[in-house]
């Protein structure tokens, strides 16, 4: 512990205004890391609540045209129950891909599928938005799986870029050089933005890294790296607080 210094003649008056000031910047600092660490565990919470909750009135407000107002709960409540919207979407989604498997499902689908295919301006794109879905939500396919690095925007310089599905057709046959792949590099912090580009599959480094990993590197703008676990690195923080404030504690020579 290190011991205050003080000037000759300063006497006792001098020390209680050394250890006062001492207690008062060991106390805004122990009140600087009470706040911190509230923020820390409420600032997650807060948003992940704020966006469940606007999510969930969203999909109320979409479904809720549909109910007849005799069957809506807020009709007979003083007030209306939020998530209700989203559970009847969860039964009506469940209960379409229920009747699609059937036979008479199926041809009721390639039915309205045979009409929407006979609309110049809505056919290309309905056919675009199902694909979309199609590849999104396959258990076997391979898009945005794998996570590398290419040299864009410029030599020396790398991103981040989710690798989806290879080019075919006339682009493959018309692309230079050897095999390419589809590449989409998400913007920080807004992920649904970026670049979309072919490059040779020789020209990437692929990553041993989960594509929520890299979204969350690309989200903090690189705060947040992967494979960091985040307990160790709060205990990291919370030793070297209780060193410092160990080190800075008066000790009052007698």
């Amino acid at each position: 512990m290190a011991e205050i210094e003080k000037k000759p003649g300063d006497g006792l008056a001098a020390d209680i205004e050394v250890v006062a000031s001492a207690s008062q910047t060991s106390a805004a600092g122990r009140i600087r890391n009470y706040f911190l660490t509230g923020l820390v565990v409420a600032g997650p919470l807060l948003i992940t609540a704020y966006l469940s909750w606007s999510f969930i009135n969203w999909v109320d407000d979409l479904v809720r045209p549909f109910i007849p107002a005799a069957y809506r709960p807020e009709t007979y409540l003083p007030w209306p129950i939020p998530g209700t919207g989203l559970v009847i979407a969860f039964f009506a989604l469940t209960l379409l891909g229920f009747l699609t498997a059937n036979l008479v499902g199926r041809t009721l689908v390639e039915l309205g599928e045979s009409l929407l295919n006979r609309m110049p301006i809505v056919r290309p794109v309905y056919k675009t938005m199902k694909q979309i879905f199609e590849t999104l939500f396959s258990k076997t396919g391979s898009s945005f799986r794998k996570v590398a690095l290419a040299e864009f925007p410029a030599p020396g310089m790398w991103s981040l870029v989710f690798i989806s599905q290879p080019p075919g057709g006339d682009i493959a046959d018309r692309l230079p050089g050897g095999e390419h792949v589809s590449c989409f590099l998400p913007c920080t912090p807004n992920p649904t933005t970026g670049f979309f580009f072919f490059v040779p599959r020789d020209r990437l480094i692929e990553l041993d890294i989960g594509v929520e990993s890299a979204m969350t590197l690309i989200m903090s703008a690189g705060m947040v790296q992967p494979g960091a676990d985040a307990q160790k690195k709060l205990a990291s923080l919370a030793a070297t607080a209780k060193a410092a404030q160990a080190a800075k504690s008066p000790v009052i020579a007698k």
